[in-house]
């Protein structure tokens, strides 16, 4: 069985790779690093399973061949970030639209099994309900939600006319070990855990009443593997956690001082995905506690202290596009991974 991973160097793209390998696979990775890192499969680098190829998802003649007698994929390449989003909107459409056409692309030349692909629940903006559903209306808010589901409208077009078997998974707040480490402002998880190694104040949102369905990396994989043994195709599911925990409860299992920022435009209060369409039709569920995840990515703090300590100042002037562009409007979620 030959299995390729886009974006198998980054953070969630890695662990897929973890899981692929333990199962039996061989793997194929391609990643242009820009938010990967080598470094998240050096545990695997004399695993004569895994060949990593150092491209571009936007070149579609470098990256055909590789899809060669491939039987899955697992598209996980993609820019994230709404201020970059924001500043930079056609690296965004060129990497998540257009890379992703070149996929889907190449995925049906190769006549694969089942291509599955990371969507974001950025898509939903700030829901009417939770936990939501996935027929909740799409309400993109910045150019990086907008791209991941115009990348998701065309996996599944593709689907629909060329008979592609596809199948799109919205993620939720994802965290765990080799989240990105550097960059620009974004995850939460990234942004403590270097505060922490700095001795630094949490810099907490509003109050850190808001909720967020923090979801372990490695339940992600087992989402997309599940996914793909399975004999669904040409559908979408959430993929969630099963709860939805605070921001200040997150501090407490962190442990640290925590000092308030501005709440900023364009994030809901709560992200809480129903879980239960996944639940019946392909029988996932999370497996990995908020405690025990938490736990683990303490375990692994070092990994972070590469990562820049932001600051009350040094984040108001990172997100000063943020407020800018986003400040008359509803918002969403944020996909991390």
């Amino acid at each position: 069985m030959i299995s390729l991973v886009t974006g198998g160097c980054g953070f969630i793209g890695s662990h897929m790779v973890d899981r692929l390998l333990a199962e039996g696979h061989t793997v194929r990775v391609i990643d242009n690093w820009t938010t990967g890192r080598p470094e998240n499969l050096e545990h695997q680098k004399d695993n004569p399973d895994l060949t990593v190829y150092h491209m571009d998802i936007r070149n579609k003649e470098e990256i055909e061949l590789v899809f060669k007698d491939v039987d899955y994929v697992f598209h996980f390449a993609a820019l994230a970030d709404i201020v970059p989003s924001i500043q930079r909107p056609w690296d965004y459409y060129s990497s998540n639209v257009l890379g992703t056409y070149n996929v889907v692309e190449c995925a049906k030349a190769a006549n694969i099994k089942k291509l599955v692909y990371a969507a974001s629940s950025s898509c939903y903006g700030i829901p009417d309900e939770y936990p939501t559903k996935e027929s909740a209306e799409i309400r993109p808010q910045y150019p990086y939600a907008l791209t991941k589901r115009l990348g998701e409208e065309t996996v599944l077009h593709w689907g629909q006319v060329y008979g592609l078997p596809v199948v799109t998974l919205r993620l939720f707040n994802v965290y765990g070990t080799r989240s990105r480490t550097s960059g620009t402002y974004g995850a939460v998880f990234g942004v403590f855990l270097a505060q922490k190694l700095a001795g630094k104040p949490f810099t907490v949102v509003g109050d850190g009443n808001q909720t967020r369905d923090f979801t372990y990396v490695t339940d992600i994989a087992d989402a997309f593997y599940t996914a793909a043994m399975s004999d669904v195709v040409q559908d979408t599911f959430n993929v969630g956690s099963g709860g939805t925990y605070s921001v200040n409860r997150l501090c407490e299992l962190l442990c640290g001082e925590i000092t308030h920022i501005p709440k900023r435009p364009g994030e809901p209060d709560c992200t809480f995905a129903d879980t239960s369409k996944i639940e019946g039709r392909l029988g996932w569920k999370a497996r990995v506690s908020f405690e025990e995840g938490v736990q683990k990515v303490l375990d692994n703090i070092d990994y972070w202290r590469a990562a820049p300590v932001w600051t009350p100042d040094s984040i108001g002037v990172a997100t000063k596009d943020w407020f800018k562009y986003l400040g008359n409007q509803a918002g969403g979620s944020v996909f991390e991974g």
